[in-house]
């Protein structure tokens, strides 16, 4: 399972942060959301280990479950704009994918980017990184990968657990047979390690 995001794309997008400088820290993160049902679990789960994630949040999901999202910020997790309707940016035109993250952070009001799908040309993240800070993974999860047993989805995870890491969890129906099982003993692990799950705060 291929995890960490090779030195190319890291080499063509310089300004992105894969990682955190952080000693006793790792950067749990839930793409996609808010989600009825998936991501109360989710809130949940992270209340009962006294852990902290950052939610890359759909600016129509945000639109469509205001109530989910001040659940989000209540508790005291972090927002962050994935787009408002979830825009790959390759092929697409620098302008109208500008509006598309402008138009999510109306109602996200939010410091933090993360490009769906990570397809993004140079000059979107140019600009987009004018006023974001754009945050990346380290650890991608691959919970909505239907070929990924639930097993193989925390395994793939926990062996790359360490101080700084960013993990990628995805707050969606579809991911929520891998997620389901791997965050609860990510947690776990997490506890023996030593470590804390933060928000990202730059």
């Amino acid at each position: 399972m291929k995890i960490n995001p090779g030195r190319f794309i890291r080499r063509i997008f310089p300004d992105m942060i894969w990682e955190i400088d952080d000693r006793n820290g790792i950067f749990l993160t839930f793409d996609d959301g808010p989600t009825p049902g998936i991501t109360e679990w989710i809130l949940s789960t992270l209340k009962q280990y006294d852990a902290k994630a950052t939610f890359f949040v759909l600016g129509k999901n945000a639109e469509m479950y205001p109530d989910l999202l001040q659940r989000i910020i209540d508790e005291g997790h972090k927002i962050g704009n994935h787009t408002y309707s979830h825009q790959k940016g390759w092929g697409m035109p620098l302008e109208k994918y500008i509006e598309d993250v402008d138009f999510a952070d109306g109602i996200l009001h939010t410091e933090l980017f993360r490009p769906p799908y990570a397809r993004v040309t140079p000059s979107q993240m140019r600009a987009i990184g004018q006023r974001y800070k754009i945050i990346m993974w380290n650890v991608l999860s691959r919970d909505y990968a239907l070929a990924v047993t639930p097993k193989e989805c925390y395994r793939g995870v926990v062996k790359h657990l360490r101080p700084g890491c960013i993990v990628a969890f995805h707050d969606s129906i579809k991911s929520f047979r891998n997620m389901s099982y791997a965050l609860p003993r990510i947690l776990e692990r997490t506890k023996e390690l030593g470590l804390k799950c933060k928000i990202i705060e730059l």
